[in-house]
């Protein structure tokens, strides 16, 4: 894909380049990281006391706003150009009948979401945000990892490679999100080498599998981590050795994000796994995001625990494709919406007390 390039209001260069070519350029991408205005945050913390309201009244959306501010670089900002993508991948391990659908779902789906036809095109729609979808080699699973590592060095870089230059340079807000007939699979054994627990701590119904299908997706888990027992210390082993592409796709899309200072909200089970992989390499590098749901499947709120991160919405949902985190774009609108629209005590000739 072609470079592009554009600036934001801190004059931070951006490009859809990735900075790296192989495993050690993404630690080395993961090891020094833009941080958040700290005018800007300074200056929306100040702004935001002179709004006409008592103190603290818009609860958790003033900090939404502050946070965003800094992160964009503005001290008064807007929230016009959110962006959604959903990455597509194959997983070898479906095979072992861990999900509740075949593997020729992922396709149709994808097929779906350019058709204009699934829940993420018209949440998307409804909040202003721009759309992509990338397929990641749906003719070629990942390897089965309770046999082989899911994908080699050249794969994963690869799909980190596609997550970074999906991300466009002038977008203001990010969610990705996934489709993968048994990414939970995999989402649940990154969590488990992550965080330790074994499947039993972090395997659930994903699709809606049945008590056999439960059983027999622990079971391959739980070999999984066996079989990379070695690796289980290095997180980014950890993704390339357990997961899919998708789901490597995504960590390279957040990693872009907090490189262009692009604030994050995260999705589900599956995008927070994908999150915490750049977490457990770097503390802090989940700093530009946000949870913006505690979905439906069981392990997602103790792995958002892990991570400190509160979530916006708690609505029941297990979709994935992004729709819980674009649900949240509607949230985070309406902080900024608050803060940079609202008069001040001053402006509105309102006592402040």
């Amino acid at each position: 894909m072609a470079a592009e390039a554009g600036k934001q209001a801190t004059g931070y260069t951006m490009t859809r380049t990735p900075p790296f070519t192989d495993i050690a350029g993404i630690r080395a991408a993961l090891s020094d990281l833009p941080k958040p205005d700290a005018n800007a945050t300074a200056g929306a913390d100040a702004r935001n006391a002179t709004l006409t309201k008592p103190p603290a009244a818009l609860g958790r959306l003033e900090e939404l706003a502050i946070w965003y501010a800094g992160w964009r670089g503005d001290a008064r900002p807007k929230l016009e150009k959110p962006q959604t993508i959903v990455f597509a991948g194959n997983h070898g391990v479906a095979a072992k009948g861990v999900s509740a659908f075949p593997i020729e779902v992922t396709v149709q789906m994808v097929a779906n979401f350019h058709n204009d036809g699934a829940a993420i095109n018209q949440l998307s729609k409804a909040f202003g945000a721009d759309m992509s979808v990338v397929a990641l080699d749906l003719d070629r699973p990942t390897a089965d990892f309770t046999e082989s590592p899911a994908m080699s060095e050249a794969d994963f870089v690869a799909a980190m490679v596609a997550g970074w230059e999906a991300v466009s340079p002038e977008a203001d807000l990010l969610v990705v999100g996934e489709m993968g007939i048994g990414n939970t699979t995999s989402a649940a054994a990154i969590a488990a080498g992550l965080y330790g627990g074994g499947a039993a701590g972090w395997v659930g119904r994903g699709s809606g599998v049945n008590d056999e299908a439960l059983a027999r997706k622990r079971a391959v888990v739980d070999e999984g981590l066996s079989v990379h027992a070695d690796a289980l210390g290095d997180p980014l082993e950890v993704l390339r050795r357990l997961g899919g592409r998708e789901i490597a796709a995504m960590s390279g899309a957040i990693l872009a994000a907090r490189h262009h200072r692009i604030p994050v909200i995260l999705d589900g089970f599956i995008c927070t796994a994908a999150a915490a992989v750049l977490e457990a390499v770097t503390p802090g590098a989940l700093d530009h995001t946000v949870a913006g749901h505690v979905s439906a499947e069981g392990a997602h709120s103790a792995m958002l625990q892990k991570l400190g991160k509160e979530p916006l919405l708690s609505l029941g949902l297990r979709l994935g494709e992004g729709s819980g985190g674009a649900l949240a774009i509607g949230v985070l609108k309406g902080a900024v919406a608050c803060h940079s629209g609202m008069a001040s005590f001053a402006e509105a000739g309102v006592s402040d007390g």
